[in-house]
């Protein structure tokens, strides 16, 4: 009878180390599904994130995906299969978050998209699934249609009417608006100066690499050499730092105006010399805000439900000299980050409107506010 009972007490024990529960001791693990932790926006993204975790006491798992349509599907599975409780997720179409948001759903696993967002109109059955999924809790996302209207009218401001387009890869979601941003500002400049037209070339694709970004870059220069200016959309970064060593190689910095998404660590040496005419970017603290509401929804703070989902606007931030980007520097890049751990974990005890209202406040000032001495 004494070997029933220890028996039965025995598998007791292992029942409950076996059944998941979000207890006080519990730690919660989230999942990150990355194009790259490494290149130059990722690791800032992954500096930023790492810091939300240690002050939260979360544990991380990280996939490389590379934008790939297999992988990043298959990054879903493997984080789930890997016992996260959440998951953040950057794709490259939003077609893929169809298998994405299955898998969740399958193994109950809260996910949020980074840099991304379901277009109700282009993907209305994606759109739909995430709507009524228990287990999808939102985007966070900057307005890359305004994005991309903006880079283009600095450059036709720096006097630029034949320009270059080079995106990473066919259909994805943020390249798709960014390019709707660029014809838009490219029609509206038209309109308003009928006798100063710009045209801007159809997109050639450079993935994101350096060695296929500079051989894009390239291949655009040569097809169309009096081209005064090239968009190098975004894609991490690598891209454009391939695309602006080909424009050197061909001895044309600073007679090619060069604007991009996505901060290069050195970009205030690259404006100075020419090598870019404007950036957009500053936006590495998107994917925080996605964990954040991944972080709350596990612990039952953010309620999801089966008809929406939460939609967050993160601001982007432009420079166009070495001087605006010094003030970005100060307070984005080195040592510093847009929020102390302390202000991580405040933040993380909001309730979504609050969130979503810091969200949209940060800039250079919100951060200088705050930090400076």
């Amino acid at each position: 009878m004494k070997k029933i009972l220890a028996l039965a007490l025995v598998l007791t024990l292992l029942f409950s180390l076996s059944v998941p529960a979000f207890a006080a001791e519990d730690k919660i693990k989230i999942g990150i599904s990355i194009w790259s932790s490494t290149d130059t926006l990722g690791s800032e993204c992954k500096r930023m994130i790492d810091a939300a975790a240690e002050a939260l006491g979360v544990e991380t798992q990280w996939v490389d995906q590379a934008h790939i349509s297999e992988q990043v599907t298959a990054s879903a599975e493997t984080l789930a299969l890997a016992d996260c409780d959440g998951i953040i997720i950057c794709n490259s179409a939003s077609a893929e978050m169809g298998s994405v948001i299955k898998t969740c759903d399958e193994n109950e696993v809260y996910v949020a998209q980074f840099f991304r967002v379901i277009d109700k109109d282009a993907n209305p059955d994606e759109y739909a699934q995430a709507c009524a999924s228990p287990y999808y809790v939102g985007a966070v996302h900057e307005s890359e249609f305004d994005n991309g209207k903006t880079l283009v009218t600095i450059l036709g401001e720096k006097g630029c009417r034949k320009i270059g387009l080079e995106g990473w890869e066919p259909g994805d979601a943020t390249f798709l608006g960014r390019w709707n941003g660029y014809k838009a500002g490219v029609e509206e400049w038209n309109a308003a100066n009928p006798n100063d037209q710009i045209t801007l070339l159809e997109p050639q694709y450079g993935r994101t690499t350096t060695d296929t970004g500079r051989a894009t870059a390239e291949a655009i220069i040569q097809a169309n050499p009096d081209i005064d200016a090239l968009i190098v959309a975004g894609g991490g970064g690598d891209t454009l730092l391939g695309a602006i060593a080909g424009i050197e190689a061909m001895g044309l910095t600073g007679k090619i105006a060069v604007v991009s998404t996505d901060f290069l660590p050195d970009l205030d040496v690259k404006l100075e010399t020419g090598a870019m005419a404007a950036e957009s970017g500053g936006h590495y603290a998107d994917p925080f805000f996605a964990f954040l509401m991944v972080y709350n929804a596990i612990k039952g703070n953010f309620p999801t439900s089966t008809d929406g989902f939460y939609d967050m606007v993160f601001p982007y931030m432009f420079v166009a000299s070495s001087e605006d980007y010094a003030n970005y520097a100060q307070y984005f890049t080195g040592d510093e980050l847009p929020y102390y751990g302390d202000e991580i974990v405040a933040l993380a005890g909001l309730d979504y409107e609050a969130l979503a209202q810091a969200c949209a406040d940060l800039s250079v000032p919100d951060v200088v506010a705050r930090h400076a001495k």
